[in-house]
């Protein structure tokens, strides 16, 4: 590495060190997300969802991938409330190993196979058990099929760790 090089890589770690912020400790009371629903917006919590969530500036944040109605042996029901309540209970197994609770849960995907109306009551009851009043931001999106041709259904999740 030449003179000139050196000079740069210290230069460039002294700016670097220089604009890190001191780490502060948030008191893990503090860290508690924001829900945010508008009253001049359609009031979404009748149909399991929030709006918008915050994170606050002190949470690490954690992408929980897509969980699907299977159970530990990797087998589907083909009744779509099945899968949707098997998948709820994979999503709070990943919870579980996160060390995070549902109300930590800021923003849900989930994906339908063949969406229609009478899906939304199986959805949204199973929102509102596993999350209460703590609901997340959520996003339905209806697809034509997902990886494995009996999945039904699959949520995604993006969680804010203490």
């Amino acid at each position: 590495m030449s003179r000139d090089s050196k000079h740069l890589l210290i230069g460039g770690l002294i700016i670097m060190s220089m604009a890190v912020p001191t780490a502060t400790t948030a008191n893990e009371n503090d860290l508690k997300l924001t829900i945010v629903n508008p009253q001049n917006l359609y009031d979404p919590t009748p149909n399991g969802y929030s709006t918008a969530v915050i994170v606050p500036r002190e949470g690490r944040v954690a992408y929980i991938s897509g969980q699907g109605g299977q159970d530990s042996t990797g087998a589907l029901s083909p009744d779509f409330a099945v899968q949707v309540r098997q998948a709820y209970a994979n999503l709070r197994t990943a919870l579980d190993a996160l060390g995070a609770k549902p109300d930590q849960v800021a923003k849900l995907t989930v994906f339908v196979v063949d969406h229609d109306m009478s899906k939304l009551e199986v959805l949204t009851k199973n929102v509102k058990e596993m999350f209460g009043a703590s609901l997340p931001a959520q996003t339905l999106i209806p697809v034509p099929k997902l990886a494995i041709d009996p999945m039904l259904f699959e949520v995604e999740a993006v969680v804010m760790l203490k």
